[in-house]
């Protein structure tokens, strides 16, 4: 289930924090992240889906 979560975070950052920890403040931190660069919500979503 983690590749899955892993290719999602990298098409889409906040689903794949989504399908992690829910509507969290990770998932917030990810939509803030996203709109300001791609690249930096992709690295924080790996980075939350990773770390566990």
């Amino acid at each position: 289930m983690d590749i899955i979560r892993i290719i999602v975070a990298i098409l889409l950052p906040p689903l794949g924090v989504f399908l992690q920890e829910g509507l969290g403040k990770h998932f917030w931190i990810n939509v803030i992240l996203t709109l300001l660069g791609y690249v930096p919500g992709i690295i924080h979503a790996l980075y939350i889906i990773i770390k566990r």
